[in-house]
């Protein structure tokens, strides 16, 4: 027991020292059960000056090789030692460092991201950083305890199921409230269309729109079944018939044998009826 506990610190040692330059590795496991450590890569996020970001320079933590089974709310947890967490924004690969609109839907665009992934953790204060990248020294962190499990197996599966199941008044209050955004904005669209209509700009240009036309109506599914049966017949005009010479031949030939046939079924058929109009008084 003794070696194999020896062992173990050794290799745990080697992943710490594996780290990248500028990086420092801390070692976490999934659970007491597990013997090998996963290795967590950390160092301080940087961003050019003025630079507009969610992630703040010396108080954000970027954090590299997070594996899929560690949410957001288990990477506070381990960095609460650390200092006070402010958000965890764990991302599919590291943001441009500019300010992104965070998408509020529920329900709509809704990516799901598998592997390994990249995570920013904000700090309060810039001591929680420096703490943080201390922790190398320290034992692996367990990102499953008793206190906080993280679910796997069957039950991770009945709440991804349940989590999957939409709540329909929920979902239509949503799509009431786009549809009646979208409605506002096309309405100040307009206005502010029709408020420009027929004014020179400072060059005395007028700008000419397509207001007025008379808007087209939407196609069904019949009639885009006559559009492309027009579509059809206009490509079959337009293939060349009897192109190369011996299909022009070939295309008399069989018109002369179609003639002679049905000159041989006129005969047959003409003496028929000269075979019974017979005088037959009795």
């Amino acid at each position: 027991a003794t070696s194999r506990g020896a062992k173990m610190a050794s290799a745990e040692k080697r992943v710490v020292a594996a780290a990248p330059a500028g990086y420092t590795a801390l070692a976490v496991k999934f659970g007491e059960r597990q013997r090998s450590p996963h290795c967590l890569l950390v160092k301080e996020h940087q961003v050019r000056e003025g630079a507009g970001t969610t992630h703040p320079p010396r108080r954000t933590l970027f954090v590299l090789n997070v594996p899929p089974y560690c949410s957001a709310d288990s990477l506070s947890r381990l960095f609460a030692c650390c200092g006070s967490v402010q958000s965890v924004d764990i991302c599919e690969k590291p943001a441009s460092g500019e300010k992104k609109e965070k998408l509020t839907s529920k329900f709509f665009n809704c990516k799901i991201v598998t592997g390994f992934r990249v995570a920013y953790v904000v700090f309060r204060k810039p001591a929680g950083v420096q703490a943080a990248k201390a922790l190398s020294q320290e034992g692996p962190l367990l990102i499953s305890t008793e206190s906080h499990p993280v679910k796997t197996g069957i039950s991770k599966w009945i709440d991804s199921y349940a989590a999957s199941v939409v709540d329909r008044e929920e979902l239509q209050a949503e799509v009431d409230t786009y549809m009646q955004e979208y409605d506002k904005k096309i309405a100040e669209e307009e206005a502010k269309a029709a408020k420009e209509e027929g004014v020179p700009d400072e060059e005395g240009w007028v700008k000419v729109t397509r207001r007025g036309r008379k808007p087209g109506l939407p196609r069904t599914e019949a009639a885009n079944l006559r559009v492309l049966e027009k579509e059809k017949q206009k490509r079959a005009r337009k293939e060349l018939l009897n192109f190369y010479a011996w299909q022009h031949r070939e295309t008399k030939r069989e018109h002369i044998a179609q003639l002679r046939k049905k000159f041989e079924e006129d005969k047959q058929r003409i003496a028929l009826m000269r075979a019974q109009r017979k005088f037959r008084p009795y």
